[in-house]
């Protein structure tokens, strides 16, 4: 993890969403520097989903602050979240099955060809696009994508996985907000996908992993952010504290002094 030595790179501040009379968020505050992983944790119900979705865009909250770098933002669509830098692959993986890797990598960001044949007859640049596809993975280091011309449908749940996180990495030039990405993955492909998410924290990304797999949690993570009952029950780090108390902590079990909650 870097030691931070700047603004935080993301920063909420008393986050409040409700749901008619449910209530989604209760004054959250939550803090991501460069170059590390902060891992959201909590029980179904627990807020992380919401928290999320108002981090990129997807949700605007009824109170509270965001900002990026020291800076106030104001998202009111995903598309303003990815402007300011942020990118998300949600569990369900955005990825159109019947176009290659580069296509998906450049999905909604296609590369048009210089002239009037991309101005005007808004034709791709697809050797462009392939080139750029290639020197992204090989930085990356994924292994597993060797042939870029190759549709996405051939490819296995690890390596579709692999995809989205590449294309998080490409054009998530601050924050990688991730979304489950070792749900339903074998232990190859899981260890890949870590790979990955300490690939792009070393790159000098902020990267956000929500996860309930306790194990990849504190393997991965520089300190865990704990939902409970739509409020934060707390940040720990796996130096701090065991995956036990973490358990304990989101079900209500064990409670933090305030000072660390």
């Amino acid at each position: 993890m870097t030691t931070p030595t700047s603004a935080p790179v993301l920063q909420a501040k008393g986050l409040v969403k409700t749901f008619g009379r449910v209530v989604g968020l209760d004054n959250v505050d939550l803090t991501l520097h460069r170059g590390e992983v902060l891992a959201v944790i909590g029980d179904n119900g627990a807020g992380k989903s919401t928290l999320i979705k108002c981090l990129s865009g997807a949700l605007v909250p009824d109170e509270g602050t965001l900002e990026v770098d020291g800076r106030p933002v104001h998202f009111k669509r995903p598309q303003d979240a990815r402007e300011a830098g942020i990118e998300t692959v949600y569990q369900t993986l955005a990825v159109a099955p019947a176009l290659d890797i580069a296509s998906n990598l450049f999905l909604a960001r296609e590369i048009r060809r210089k002239g009037p044949l991309g101005s005007v007859f808004r034709m791709l640049d697809t050797g462009e696009m392939r080139h750029r596809a290639e020197e992204h993975i090989k930085r990356l280091g994924i292994s597993t994508l060797q042939n870029i011309n190759q549709a996405v449908e051939t490819l296995s749940g690890g390596q579709r996985q692999a995809v989205a996180v590449a294309r998080a990495g490409a054009f998530g030039s601050k924050v990688a907000i991730l979304d489950e990405p070792t749900a339903a993955l074998g232990v190859r492909e899981t260890g890949q996908v870590l790979k990955l998410v300490r690939d792009l924290r070393d790159q000098g990304l902020g990267v956000i992993l929500i996860s309930h797999n306790m194990p990849n949690v504190f393997e991965v993570a520089d300190r865990i952010h704990i939902q409970r009952l739509g409020a934060c029950a707390g940040v720990i780090t796996p130096q701090s504290h065991s995956m036990e108390d973490a358990v304990a902590i989101m079900t209500g079990a064990k409670t933090l002094p305030p000072a660390a909650a």
